[in-house]
């Protein structure tokens, strides 16, 4: 085994799990979430040789990908192979109800907005690095920042409304 392919083995072994993550929070599929991980490490497999920073090279690969992908799937008209499943209703806990509410709320943010709380919140990174990775000001990040959490309290909030009033009917 070369030297960059025993490199980058250690690299996939161990951030597979995080990029794995990141792409769950900005795809809210973890299906297209392991799609959009494979295609990024297969390009940085190519480009190894000229990667400085594999971590940050990673993540804003990532973001650029969940991007392309949003905006090629306005484009072009998409042919569903079968009918769609029934929704799946989550019974095992309210922690896993309201971590999907979390999920499905930061996937339905503005492409920026998502980046930026996947960045912030989820890798933990300071707003002048998260300004890095998106080649923005940190001025920006922070504005990003709070207007995503702005959405998400009221995305949550409705889901929570929705939730009771379900419940009531339910009860009734």
């Amino acid at each position: 085994m070369t030297r960059r392919g025993s490199d980058f083995d250690d690299f996939v072994v161990g951030a597979a799990a995080g990029l794995q993550r990141i792409a769950i929070a900005l795809t809210g599929d973890r299906t297209a979430a392991e799609d959009l991980v494979q295609d990024v490490l297969v390009r940085m497999y190519v480009a190894w040789p000229r990667i400085d920073d594999p971590a940050a090279f990673a993540r804003r690969a990532l973001i650029n990908a969940s991007t392309n992908r949003w905006r090629l799937r306005g484009r072009r008209k998409e042919q569903p192979l079968s009918t769609a499943p029934d929704p799946v209703v989550s019974d095992r806990s309210d922690e896993h109800s309201r971590r999907d509410e979390l999920v499905r709320a930061i996937s339905s943010l503005p492409s920026r907005q998502r980046a930026v709380v996947v960045l912030r919140f989820l890798q933990d990174l300071p707003e002048a690095e998260t300004a890095a990775v998106l080649g923005c000001s940190v001025g920006t990040v922070k504005s990003q920042t709070s207007r995503a959490l702005t959405r998400l309290r009221e995305l949550l909030a409705e889901a929570d409304n929705r939730e009771s009033l379900s419940t009531v009917t339910r009860t009734s």
